[in-house]
């Protein structure tokens, strides 16, 4: 008997209806977008933790990330997401508008 069982095999065993085996879609638009924008929030986040930086490429950067997870939030019909990014969102370019045009 080997100790290196697959997943699946264990999970047969056990023959449960409460063993759930998540499965998470791989190289769909979501993906796609949710990486992306996770990667551009990142972005944001270091450059607001450098002062050398301008502001501007933290609210650039955020409101573009936070775009992104609302797009997912939408495609997920997830209202938790699509109430915090889009509330997000306005703020954040509200802080773009106030840059540009103040």
């Amino acid at each position: 008997m080997t100790y290196t069982k697959k997943l699946d095999e264990k999970i047969k065993e056990l023959n449960s209806t409460r063993v759930f085996k998540k499965v998470t879609p791989m190289h769909t638009l979501d993906w796609y977008i949710k990486w992306a924008s996770s990667a551009i929030i990142l972005l944001a986040v270091m450059c607001r933790s450098v002062d050398e930086v301008p502001r501007i490429f933290d609210l650039v950067f955020s409101f573009f990330g936070t775009i992104g997870w609302f797009a997912v939030g939408y495609l997920w019909h997830d209202r938790a997401l699509i109430l915090l990014n889009g509330v997000l969102v306005f703020m954040l370019g509200m802080g773009l508008l106030r840059y540009f045009f103040t």
